[in-house]
Formats: structure tokens, sequence, C-alpha cells
């Protein structure tokens, strides 16, 4: 079996402050030697000029860094002169997203599906980037069905991407069927599951709700009975997403992407119980 490969994203932050803290996560962070730190766009490129800079100074720290791309209220031109960019800067991977179409926007750009963006960074760029696209194991939230979803996921990878990181979940079996059914497919490239350490149930619950996460009931139902006490939704969370994490790396999982939301100590915790 080849290496369990490991990484972690981060979002631009918003303010200096902001930056001043993400940059010591990243610290704390890099000393696990992730293979890659990513950085989310905003949508319809709404966080740009911050991706970049993120972007910017974790390669100048010396870290593999992956900036999202995503479809949305992208045109050809723009999407060119960032690959551009990336490329003068040394960067070598790149996660490729259609993104969620922001409320009030009316156009959703010259791509309209991932699988178009990817096309057109092989068409612009040849092999120079390792390209990352999104899988769904409990299905997009707009798929007419689950069948529709994998076959939606296998065009991405027909156009061109190397690895595919999944959406959050916390039910390994759902995980484990979705790269089943890839496979039956002819899929055969690397599916890296998306881990969101728990730190605020009503923060996870908001995110869930919005991306068609689901949360198990028996773990909504516990997480509800703590109300406002973090610490104890802290200690079951770290309980249940270490056991996931468990057993993904024992079921062959090619590796974990963490979901950081700019904090280094909920995934540190994680990593230290794996004994990784």
């Amino acid at each position: 079996m080849s290496k369990q490969l490991f990484s972690f994203e981060f979002y631009p932050p918003q303010t200096p402050e902001g930056a001043v803290k993400l940059a010591a996560t990243r610290n704390q962070l890099a000393a696990l030697h992730p293979e890659f730190f990513s950085v989310t766009f905003g949508a319809g490129g709404s966080t740009q000029d911050r991706t970049v800079e993120t972007i910017r100074q974790i390669k100048a720290e010396g870290y593999n860094a992956a900036p999202h791309l995503s479809c949305v209220g992208s045109t050809r031109g723009n999407i060119r002169a960032m690959l551009n960019g990336y490329k003068d800067m040394g960067i070598k991977r790149i996660v490729a997203l259609r993104g969620d179409l922001p409320s009030g926007m009316a156009s959703i750009g010259e791509f309209q599906y991932a699988n178009e963006l990817v096309s057109f960074i092989r068409a612009e760029t040849g092999d120079h980037f390792h390209i990352e696209v999104a899988a769904y194991p409990e299905f997009h939230p707009q798929a007419k069905s689950a069948h529709d979803d994998i076959l939606n996921f296998k065009r991405k990878i027909s156009a061109g991407a190397d690895s595919a990181i999944t959406q959050y979940f916390y039910n390994p079996d759902a995980y484990f069927r979705y790269v089943d059914e890839c496979r039956k497919q002819g899929v055969t490239v690397p599916i890296v599951p998306g881990i969101m350490p728990i730190v605020k149930f009503t923060q996870l619950a908001r995110f869930s709700d919005a991306c068609g996460a689901e949360i198990p009931r028996w773990m909504r139902k516990r997480l509800e009975s703590y109300g406002d006490d973090n610490e104890s939704v802290q200690t079951f969370g770290l309980d249940v997403v270490t056991q996931l994490c468990e057993k993904l790396l024992a079921g062959g999982a090619p590796g974990l992407h963490f979901y950081t939301l700019n904090q280094a100590a909920p995934a540190l915790a994680i990593w230290k119980r794996l004994g990784l």
C-alpha cells in the first residue's frame, strides 16, 4: 500500500490579526509534515486576492500550497491569469471546484461544472498541476440521484483530475460504499476523506444543513444534550472523530484532509490520538 498522505485546509483570513493567527496555526500543523496546505476560494471569487496572498505566504514559508479555484463567477480569462500566476509562484497543486452560487449573483460564469474547469486547466497547463476535485460520499445535495452523482464525479476524473477530497461525513460506511461504487465505474484515483473536527455544535449543524453532510441522529442528540457546555462537545467530538479516522485508515483510505477552520488544536488532538 502506498504512503498515506495528510493535508490541512484553511480559509483566507479577513483581517491582519486573522493572518497572524493563521501563521501560528500553520506553524503548529507544519510540524506534522503534511503533504500540502489548501486555501479556499470564496463564492464568486470574493476572496480571490486574500486566497492568492495566503498561498504566497505558505509557499514563502517553504510548504506545499494548493489554492482552490471555483467555476462560479469565473471567466476563462481570469482563470487563465490565476493559473499563470500560480505557475510563476511554483505552485504544483490545484483544487478545482464548481463552488456555490452566492445569493443575489445572477450568472454562474463561463464554466458551469467542475469537469469543464478541469478540462480547461489541463488544456492550458498540460500536466503542470496535480488537480484535486470534490467527492460526495453522501451525495451532492443538488444531484438528481446517487447514480447521477457518481457519474458527475467520473466526468471530473475523465476530464483530467488526479485525485479527490470528500465532503466531510461521520459515517465511515458511506465513504467505503461510495469508493466501491466509484471503482465499479472504473474510477481508480485516490479518494481522500475530508475530516471535520467537532468544536461547536451550532456551527457544525449550520455547516451540515448547508452542504448536505449528515450528522447521524445518535450524534446530533448527544451533541444537543450538552447545550452550551463546549468542553463536553469537544471531548465527545474528539472521541467520535478519532474513531472515524481510525476506521478510515484501517479500511484503506489513502490519507486524511482536515478542515481546520484555521485552528490547529482540534486537528493536533486527533493526530496525537491516532499516534501518527
